[in-house]
């Protein structure tokens, strides 16, 4: 079987996740594709992390959309990660990117690559952010019906279902993915530091939008599904009878040896992964290093 191994938001295993360096690395590594979150700035410009905050992954605190582009390039995207940066991955200040620079670091990989985009929610801007990021891959010269611009093949993701609905009135819906993770609320609880009653509430919200992502997977409004490792562990039957009846799955984030396998017995196609070429490795029988 041929698998499709896309980056978890580069090599960020080695690397601090989003930087310049991580998605070096992951195509210096082989990854077939590489994975990204996108989120939109005061002025509106589409830029690649995870966090709707700065404070975990910068020099920064407060929220993304709080800032303009030029006072995120001024932050340090890199030194918490305490990996050395090899000289040819660029110094601290050229680790954070836009979406264009990581188009343009895809463009010039030489070969074909993927490139799978996260839009993430809840977001100020609302659905703002599937308007601006079609019009700004519009602007690259990107084609909507084969969805690939020059040698990188394009799809979209989101947890939102109605992100992927608004997607899917714009985009084929054989490269929408609709992700999809349990709900744990002690989990969330002490991830979000929220009170009982606020917590309530997104984890009402949450499970809604859960529901409503299954029901997009399951009637095949979307080409794709995006679960989770848990999630695929703790709903063997469903993701099964999802594969049985042709939906491709895109299963993050897989970096343990014994996933791998289960990705294997199950035969499912896309693998996400911060571990690309150790991954890769394990499924053709290799060794990394080579």
């Amino acid at each position: 079987m041929v698998y499709t191994i896309f980056a978890h938001r580069g090599a960020s295993h080695q690397f601090a996740e989003h930087t310049r360096a991580a998605y070096l690395q992951a195509l210096a590594e082989g990854a077939d594709g590489v994975e990204c979150d996108v989120h939109m700035t005061r002025d509106q410009q589409l830029v690649c992390i995870h966090d709707s905050t700065l404070d975990r992954t910068s020099s920064g605190t407060g929220d993304v959309a709080d800032h303009t582009l030029r006072e995120l390039r001024d932050l340090d995207f890199a030194s918490w990660k305490g990996a050395t940066i090899p000289p040819e991955y660029g110094g601290i200040a050229d680790q954070f990117l836009s979406l264009g620079d990581l188009l343009e670091l895809l463009l010039a990989a030489g070969r074909d690559v993927s490139l799978a985009i996260e839009l993430k929610h809840p977001s100020p801007f609302g659905l703002k952010l599937e308007e601006k990021l079609i019009t700004f891959l519009m602007q690259k010269g990107w084609d909507p019906v084969s969805s690939t611009l020059a040698n990188v093949s394009i799809s979209f993701m989101s947890f939102n279902p109605d992100s992927v609905k608004h997607l899917l009135e714009k985009v084929p819906a054989h490269i929408v993915c609709q992700l999809v993770s349990d709900v744990r609320p002690i989990e969330l609880r002490a991830e979000l530091h929220l009170g009982a009653l606020t917590a309530a509430a997104v984890i009402g919200l949450l499970r809604r939008a859960l529901n409503d992502g299954e029901r997009n997977i399951d009637s095949h409004s979307t080409g794709m599904a995006g679960p989770g490792i848990d999630y695929v562990k703790t709903h063997p039957a469903r993701v099964r009878r999802w594969l049985a009846e042709g939906i491709r799955l895109r299963v993050w984030t897989v970096d343990d040896a014994d996933d791998v396998e289960l990705m294997r017995e199950l035969g499912i196609q896309e693998i996400t992964t911060n571990r690309p070429a150790v991954v890769r490795a394990q499924l053709d029988g290799t060794r990394w290093p080579p």
